[in-house]
């Protein structure tokens, strides 16, 4: 069943310097690739694949490859990747996510995932969502989320605080990222079963929301009304 539009937009007259943006389960789903890889790799090396699936979202292959103990965490985080490199099938957009993004100035907004670059270009070209200029992954920072790290990697190259950004996050690792790096965050559950049991304000997915663009900063506004707006006479 598809879930209604949220009745307002989150942060609603909020003004935020910047956006940032996780990638996988937030702009894109990649759920079916990436259990595919996963659960192969769960079963060539022996472990229980649904214990792998409950913890290998949201943060970087390498750290979970070292919580599970493996001898040489670096081959086994490059083989997942190249698995999941060469299977791009079922990763798609989430509804909106594409509309929304063009509506926001390349300088105000990154890309922050804990996939790999090579990884992030494969899954955004499939899904067909633009690589902005500032992409942030998990090559770039020495910890993964819920380092703060990235975020505020993210935030500098944008030029802006992270105080100021608003952060569009899927996992609870994500989310304790942005708050621990001083951003807003908002959870985006798109691809959730449950709740994701955050007190963060929470969307499905983008449709029906735009983003208002000022010099004092970005605002999520009602697409429709901002529809009305732009094509009232002056």
């Amino acid at each position: 069943m598809t879930a209604p539009v949220p009745a307002t937009p989150p942060y609603r007259g909020r003004r935020f310097a910047a956006f940032l943006f996780d990638m996988d389960g937030t702009l894109i789903t990649s759920i079916e690739s990436a259990n595919c890889a996963w659960t192969r790799w769960a079963e060539l090396r022996g472990f229980d694949p649904a214990h792998v699936l409950s913890i290998m979202h949201g943060v970087r292959t390498i750290e979970t490859m070292t919580r599970l103990g493996v001898s040489d965490p670096q081959a086994e985080a490059a083989w997942i990747t190249r698995q999941e490199i060469e299977d791009t099938e079922g990763v798609t957009a989430i509804e909106g996510a594409a509309a929304f993004l063009a509506g926001i100035p390349q300088d105000r907004w990154a890309i922050v995932t804990s996939a790999s670059r090579a990884l992030a270009e494969a899954r955004l070209g499939k899904a067909g969502i633009a690589i902005p200029p500032v992409l942030v992954t998990s090559e770039d920072v020495e910890r993964g989320k819920p380092d703060p790290a990235c975020f505020l990697l993210g935030a500098d190259r944008l030029g802006v605080d992270a105080s100021h950004c608003l952060v569009f996050e899927d996992t609870l690792a994500g989310l304790s990222a942005a708050d621990a790096a001083g951003a807003s965050g908002l959870a985006i559950t798109a691809t959730h079963r449950h709740p994701l049991g955050t007190a963060h304000p929470a969307i499905r997915d983008y449709r029906g929301l735009a983003v208002a663009v000022a010099p004092e900063g970005l605002t999520i506004v009602d697409a429709a009304a901002a529809h009305d707006k732009d094509a009232a006479p002056a």
